[in-house]
C-alpha cells in the first residue's frame, strides 16, 4: 500500500498540497470530494491557466446551485452549497499565483467573500459581522456564538482564530470554528493585516509585532456579553503559528493558546530554497547582486516570477533582496522565553514548509509548551495534517478543555 506522502493527487506538490487541503474540509462541510476530485481531473501539473478554470468553474458551478436552492426556499442545502462555493473560490485565489497576471485576484476574491457572506446569512447559527477596533480602521470579523452556550445562560469561553498567510476564511471554519461550536466554545474569525480584504481591498500589509494586533482583538472580544473573560483561547493555522507565539510574548492574558504548526522563525520557508551562493549574498549585503541574480532566474522561469510576486505582495515590500530581509524580521527567537501562556504546539511528520521548527518552538518554551505528534501512519502527515482534521480536533479541544478546566 502507498504511504500517504508518496501517494498524490498531482505531481505538482503545490496542486496536490492544495487537493489534500480542500478536500480535508470535507469533515466540516466545506467540501464535497468527489466534486473536487471532479473538477481537477485532467489538469496537468504543469497548466496553471487550467488548475485556477477548474477551481473556477467549480466554485461558479457550485455558487449558482446554492442561488438556485436559496430561490426555492430550501436553506440548508443553499447554506450547504455556499459553503464549499467560498471554499473553492478560495483555492482559485490561491491559484492566480501562478498566472501571468493579477487581474483575476480581486473578482475572485470577491466571489469568495460573497459566498461566505450568504452562506453566513443562510446557516442556521447565530453569527455576528462585526468591525474590530485597531489603530485608526477597524479589523472586519465574524463572531459565531455557540447554540449549546447560548442556551445555558452563562458565560463561556471563546476561541481567536487567527489566519495564516494566504488562507480564506472557509478554512478557519474547517480548521477551528465548527469545532469549537460543537463544543461550546464562541469564535471570532478576522482578517489582520496583510490577511484576505485587509491586503487585496485595503492594501494593509503584514507586519512582524502581531501583539500589535491580537491585544486589540482580545480586548475587543473579551468586552463582548456572554463571553467569558477569562476563557479567551488562541489558535492560529500556518503562518500563524508564527503570529501566535510572538503575540504570546508580549500577550499574557489568553488562558490558552494553539500553534498549528509550531512556527519560529518565517524566514526558513523562502532562504531554505536559495543556492549557497545566493544566502552568501544576502549575508555580505550584497543586495543589488542578490537583486541582479534573483531577476535573471525569474526571467527563466515564470512560474518563480508569479509565484515570488505573490508570496511578497503581504510584505509591502518591492526588491528581492528587501523582502527577504523584511520576512527575516518574523522570528520568535529572541522572545519565545517570554511566553508564559499554556501552548499546545502541533508536529506533523514530513511538515515541507517548517520542518522541525515545531520542536524548535517547544525547546523555546520547555515549561509551558506540549508538543503533539502527527504521524503519517495515522494519515496525519504534511502541514496543518490537511487528511486529519478530525483527529486534530480532537486532540487540540481536548488539551483546551482541560486547560480551561471544562
Amino acid at each position: 500500500m502507498a504511504r500517504t506522502h508518496e501517494f498524490t493527487f498531482s505531481g505538482n506538490p503545490d496542486f496536490d498540497f492544495e487537493i489534500r487541503t480542500t478536500i480535508g474540509q470535507a469533515f466540516s462541510g466545506a467540501a464535497d470530494i468527489g466534486e473536487v476530485i471532479a473538477a481537477v481531473h485532467g489538469v496537468g501539473e504543469k497548466d496553471h491557466e487550467g488548475w485556477f478554470r477548474a477551481w473556477l468553474g467549480l466554485a461558479d458551478r457550485i455558487a449558482a446551485q446554492a442561488g438556485a436552492s436559496a430561490a426555492a426556499g430550501h436553506a440548508v442545502s443553499a447554506a450547504s452549497a455556499y459553503l464549499r462555493a467560498a471554499s473553492y473560490y478560495g483555492t482559485a485565489v490561491n491559484a492566480v499565483a501562478s498566472l501571468p497576471s493579477e487581474d483575476e485576484l480581486l473578482p475572485t476574491f470577491r466571489k469568495h467573500r460573497a459566498a461566505w457572506d450568504a452562506w453566513v446569512d443562510a446557516v442556521d447559527l447565530e453569527i455576528e459581522r462585526v468591525a474590530i477596533p485597531y489603530q485608526d480602521t477597524t479589523l472586519p470579523g465574524y463572531l459565531f456564538r455557540a447554540p449549546r452556550a447560548a442556551a445555558s445562560g452563562a458565560p463561556h469561553p471563546l476561541l481567536v482564530v487567527a489566519n495564516g498567510s494566504d488562507g480564506p476564511l472557509t478554512s478557519l471554519w474547517a480548521s477551528a470554528v465548527s469545532g469549537a461550536l460543537r463544543r461550546g466554545y464562541d469564535a471570532l474569525v478576522f482578517d489582520g493585516p496583510g490577511q484576505q480584504s485587509m491586503l487585496f481591498e485595503r492594501g494593509v500589509p503584514f507586519r512582524p509585532d502581531w501583539e500589535a494586533v491580537l491585544t486589540p482583538v482580545l480586548d475587543f472580544v473579551r468586552a463582548q456579553p456572554g463571553v467569558d473573560a477569562d476563557r479567551v483561547a488562541l489558535y492560529g493555522i500556518s503562518q500563524a503559528g508564527y503570529w501566535v507565539p510572538r503575540a504570546l510574548a508580549f500577550e499574557h492574558r489568553f488562558a490558552a493558546a494553539i500553534a498549528d504548526p509550531g512556527v519560529v522563525d518565517v524566514s526558513t520557508s523562502w532562504t531554505d530554497h536559495l543556492p549557497g551562493t545566493m544566502k552568501k549574498l544576502l549575508a555580505d549585503g550584497e543586495d543589488e547582486k542578490f537583486d541582479r541574480d534573483m531577476e535573471m532566474g525569474a526571467k527563466f522561469s515564470h512560474e518563480l516570477a508569479y509565484t515570488w510576486r505573490f508570496r511578497a505582495r503581504p510584505y509591502g515590500t518591492t526588491g528581492y533582496a528587501e523582502t527577504m530581509r523584511t520576512v527575516m524580521q518574523y522570528t520568535v527567537q529572541d522572545v519565545a522565553a517570554q511566553i508564559t501562556t499554556p501552548l499546545l504546539i502541533t508536529d506533523p511528520e514530513h511538515e515541507q514548509f517548517w520542518p522541525g521548527q515545531s520542536e524548535r518552538l517547544a525547546a523555546l518554551t520547555p515549561t509551558v509548551s506540549t508538543l503533539v505528534r502527527f504521524t503519517e501512519a495515522e494519515g496525519a502527515d504534511f502541514h496543518v495534517q490537511p487528511l486529519a482534521r478530525a483527529l486534530t480536533e480532537e486532540r487540540m479541544f481536548d488539551w483546551l478543555d482541560e486547560r480551561l478546566g471544562r
